[in-house]
């Protein structure tokens, strides 16, 4: 077996930010634009007045982009234009390492990620739908807009916002709520488990949960000068030393980290993924399936229900291993690490041209989620 995929260029993950009014998405994404861990963020919204950052003088003209002075750029579109502002933030002169696109209180968030799942350009991957949800109004929000539960059903993660002004039983009910809605829609079974679901005040939820820094392209600057943005982190990072581990914003998460030597077995990984467990939100990294890839690795990229397979060979002298990152809420790292841990090949090795064959037979699982260069014509 031999796919013949050209390298895929580095993509740009876009993550949907949906909430009706008042759910506080907005200031989650003014808290992201903040604390964005070095990240260069595209921002696409439709309200514009509504981000709260200095440069936005020009409060709902519609088809303008504007630097936010922090390397971060912002757009103000219409959803018909969404295609051509995503070429825009998508040219290697913008530099962006992440795109979000903040949904209007009343958009249908379902539409925009079927539109970015059909999308012709090539410098883009899904990365997620986050819907905000007002824990305090979440009865009240349900019954003005009964749609809630669809796009409650199709997110791929949840954040209950305002916890603050709710108890523990009500939180623990609204996530029961959450769950019953996507088992309701039949999604946690068609490939996928149920949201993971995040309790935050204010927004602040940790930007690691959308944008990952842990597997980096190799050439991304190693040391800079310290921003204001750093040092701002520092002083708020001393004031909460004494505060308890429980007040830092990863504290609402888990994460997994898994290296591998040995070849992982395609179809007992693809078993994994198809069953993982409800609150696992995101997976990224490189999987090694050894003999049979033609020197190929397979760069991992799933959040939620979405699944993505790309093939890229190796680089000279570059170690041949799995190296993966798993993130969620209400995980059992430990299980999920034996049960990665499971998937690595264990059978002894068979004559090559068996091999291969078994080998073959084996990935089919695997190429159905690699996007090949057709899917784009």
């Amino acid at each position: 077996m031999n796919p013949s995929f050209p390298p895929p260029k580095q993509q740009i993950p876009v993550i949907v930010l949906a909430g009706f009014l008042g759910s506080g998405k907005t200031t989650l994404l003014n808290h992201l634009l903040r604390n964005r861990a070095g990240n260069r963020i595209g921002v696409i919204v439709n309200d514009f007045g509504s981000i709260e950052i200095d440069a936005m003088t020009v409060s709902g003209q519609v088809g303008s982009t504007v630097s936010l002075g922090n390397g971060c750029l912002c757009c103000a579109v219409d959803v018909s234009e969404l295609d051509t502002f995503l070429e825009t933030l998508t040219r290697p002169a913008a530099r962006l390492d992440v795109i979000v696109i903040e949904a209007s209180g009343l958009a249908e968030p379902q539409e925009l990620v079927r539109m970015l799942l059909a999308s012709d350009n090539p410098h883009i991957v899904y990365g997620g739908l986050v819907e905000v949800v007002d824990a305090a109004e979440f009865d009240a929000s349900r019954e003005r807009h009964p749609e809630i539960d669809r796009h409650l059903a199709v997110a791929d993660l949840v954040v209950l916002n305002k916890t603050d002004r709710v108890g523990i039983e009500e939180q623990a009910r609204i996530r029961d709520v959450i769950a019953a809605a996507a088992a309701s829609a039949g999604d946690a079974a068609a490939g996928g488990s149920a949201a993971a679901v995040i309790c935050a005040t204010y927004g602040r939820i940790d930007p690691e949960l959308l944008f990952d820094p842990a597997l980096r392209p190799d050439g991304e600057e190693k040391a800079r000068q310290l921003t204001f943005e750093d040092v701002l982190l520092a002083e708020q990072s001393g004031e909460e030393a004494g505060a308890g581990h429980g007040h830092h914003l990863h504290a609402a998460y888990d994460s997994v980290s898994f290296t591998a030597d040995i070849p992982m077995n395609p179809r007992r990984l693809m078993e994994f993924l198809d069953s993982r467990p409800q609150g696992l939100y995101r997976i990224k990294g490189f999987v090694d399936f050894g003999v049979g890839d033609r020197g190929n690795k397979y760069v991992l990229h799933a959040v939620g229900r979405f699944l993505r397979f790309d093939p890229q060979p190796w680089t000279r002298d570059e170690p041949r291993l799995t190296q993966l990152v798993l993130i969620g809420a209400g995980i059992d790292p430990e299980q999920l690490h034996k049960e990665l841990a499971d998937c690595r090949e264990s059978a002894a090795p068979m004559p090559d041209t068996t091999q291969d064959a078994a080998h073959e037979r084996s990935m089919w699982g695997v190429l159905r989620y690699v996007q090949r260069p057709d899917d784009d014509a």
